[in-house]
């Protein structure tokens, strides 16, 4: 493994077969979300992301709906603990403000909520269950 990551924008429509691999990874395989959960029929409307090692294989991915919301966050096992997230992450605010984005919303396993406090992500809701895992609303707001 390698420490060339990069981080760029992904096109749902040639980067689809990727995308859809690493989220079934991570997200049916080892999370056990049901396919029909994960696969939502909104990726064809979402800004999409992806995280390439250096061997140009994609091994993370996420999306912002057009209503703002980052979902399907995912590292693959083998690369987390690497910053990748956070670069996925940081990717996206610096996109938002571009676009003069006035906040970002997403839907945070429980599990993930320090992660995003750390980039001033917070929390604004009760817990709540999707896919059978405790998920906590967070908004960021980018307002200056």
């Amino acid at each position: 493994m390698t420490s060339k990551i990069t981080v760029r924008q992904a096109h749902w429509g040639t980067d689809q077969k990727q995308l859809i691999n690493v989220r079934t990874r991570v997200f049916v395989e080892e999370q056990q979300v049901p396919s029909e959960i994960e696969i939502d029929g909104k990726d064809v409307d979402c800004f999409h992301i992806k995280a390439l090692n250096a061997e140009n294989e994609v091994i993370g991915t996420a999306r912002m709906l057009p209503t703002h919301y980052i979902g399907r966050m995912c590292v693959l096992k083998e690369y987390r603990q690497m910053g990748i997230g956070g670069n996925m992450l940081l990717y996206f605010i610096n996109y938002a403000r571009q676009q003069q984005t006035k906040s970002l919303m997403l839907n945070a396993q429980i599990t993930a909520l320090p992660f995003y406090q750390k980039f001033g992500f917070i929390p604004d809701s009760e817990v709540f269950i999707e896919a059978d895992i405790e998920h906590i609303h967070m908004t960021l707001s980018l307002a200056d």
